[in-house]
């Protein structure tokens, strides 16, 4: 008969071991620096873009309460994960507590789908812009630009929530994370039981067909006026590129995986891009990009044209 081990599921309370990044000796001050740095940015970025909305009456509108929005999703991406990095380059500290753990989790997937869902409610809101020029007001109406906000980040916690309610109570049997932030799929890698199911969310055909439409309506009242459409695609591209990002940052993660060669620093360093590029570079794309481009509001941030 063959010798079949048993391995007793973890009882509470459970401490979880995080392998994180490989860090040679001496190196540990500078990628803390790194990490500290893109952290001060990001929050002097993201903090800024929300103080200037917050005070300024006349960014009370629509597009800026969705951007004021996705700079607080932005924050707690950030938030959730970069701290965790820097105790770990400074100290070397991996350890983490399960219910730290969890929250991590739970915040960083939370991030990952409230940045689809407010990018759908200003794609949703373009598409009020223009194919319905002269009615946006009374379209997009401020219980509508509440409810329509409330329920971007409605959908990301119901759907976020319903993933950890059917996991949280799994039987673990392994303490040891093999990546650089708890999430559920690593934490459920831990689990007794061989766990598949997932749940995934994606927001890109009502996105796509915003703009579709948008790129349509354009089309057709530019041709009596090409300065209608030259603002549609300006103000549009904005949104779009940030969508890019982070759609780039994320696949980027599902490719890493692809190349079972490729250095375990550089696959993990790719798992965390999405946190990293888009929180980083957002603010500059709304704080300045759209100073220059968007004429359809007016910036008091913008140096005025002489």
């Amino acid at each position: 008969m063959e010798n079949i081990t048993v391995v007793a599921p973890l009882k509470q309370p459970i401490t979880f071991v995080l392998e994180g990044f490989y860090v040679p000796p001496g190196y540990g001050s500078l990628l803390f620096f790194l990490a500290l740095l893109d952290f001060v940015v990001v929050l002097l970025g993201n903090g800024t873009v929300i103080l200037i909305i917050i005070i300024d009456r006349s960014l009370h509108r629509p597009m800026f309460v969705m951007i004021c929005n996705l700079a607080v999703c932005d924050l707690l991406g950030v938030i959730a994960v970069t701290p965790r990095f820097m105790i770990h380059f400074l100290t070397g500290q991996r350890r983490i507590a399960y219910s730290h753990a969890i929250a991590q989790a739970f915040c960083v997937h939370t991030y990952g789908v409230a940045v689809q869902t407010i990018l759908c409610a200003m794609a949703y809101d373009r598409y009020q812009t223009y194919p319905h020029i002269g009615l946006y007001h009374s379209i997009m109406t401020s219980t509508r630009l509440i409810f329509s906000c409330a329920l971007a980040w409605f959908i990301a916690l119901l759907c976020i929530g319903v993933l950890f309610y059917f996991h949280i109570d799994v039987p673990l049997c392994g303490n040891i994370i093999q990546h650089v932030y708890c999430s559920n799929r690593a934490i459920l890698k831990l689990a007794c039981l061989s766990m598949s199911w997932s749940l995934s969310t994606s927001v890109f055909i009502v996105i796509a067909f915003s703009y579709i439409k948008i790129l349509q309506a354009t089309v057709t009242k530019g041709k009596a006026d090409s300065s209608i459409r030259s603002k549609a695609f300006q103000t549009c591209a904005s949104h779009l590129v940030v969508y890019v990002l982070f759609e780039i940052a994320t696949t980027i993660i599902v490719l890493s995986h692809r190349f079972p060669s490729m250095s375990q620093n550089i696959k993990k360093f790719c798992s965390i891009l999405f946190t990293i590029i888009p929180p980083a570079v957002n603010p500059i794309i709304y704080g300045l990009v759209k100073c220059g481009i968007d004429q359809s509001y007016k910036y008091k941030i913008c140096p005025k044209e002489k």
